[in-house]
């Protein structure tokens, strides 16, 4: 049986669907995700992009291109942030806080060379990205 979270934008305009399992979860500590979510760090949920569905409210999704590989989306309704798609890694990042069904359990921490909110949890910490998707693989001290 497959495992499906619903979540919602701020407003509840959106509606968006995560089915199966994630990819993997973590924190983000760089400057474009600080930015984005208006925090110190954002928690992440990686999926493969044919198991996230929006159910409602395609037509207030917008899209923001940060960069060539990642499009994040948002309601245009509320601004709220809903997810941000990563084709050149295969995976939709959907923010761990619009899923409150789903049990977040963090597994890394990236882009940690930039951390403003050292976080103390025995966590791997990569400078910036596991050396399977294009980063260094070299891990910082916490």
């Amino acid at each position: 049986m497959t495992t499906t979270h619903k979540g919602a934008c701020f407003c509840g305009s959106i509606e968006i669907e995560v089915s199966g399992t994630p990819e993997g979860m973590g924190y983000c500590h760089c400057a474009s995700c600080r930015a984005w979510s208006a925090g110190p760090v954002n928690a992440f949920s990686l999926w493969k992009p044919d198991g996230v569905r929006i159910t409602r409210g395609q037509d207030l999704l917008g899209e923001y291109a940060s960069a060539p590989n990642s499009k994040r989306r948002f309601c245009r309704n509320c601004g709220g942030h809903l997810m941000t798609d990563h084709p050149e890694w295969g995976v939709t990042d959907v923010f761990a806080a619009v899923i409150p069904s789903l049990a977040f359990e963090p597994g890394l921490h990236v882009n940690y060379a930039e951390t403003v909110l050292p976080m103390r949890d025995g966590l791997p910490k990569f400078r910036d990205f596991p050396a399977e998707i294009g980063g260094s693989g070299e891990q910082v001290p916490e």
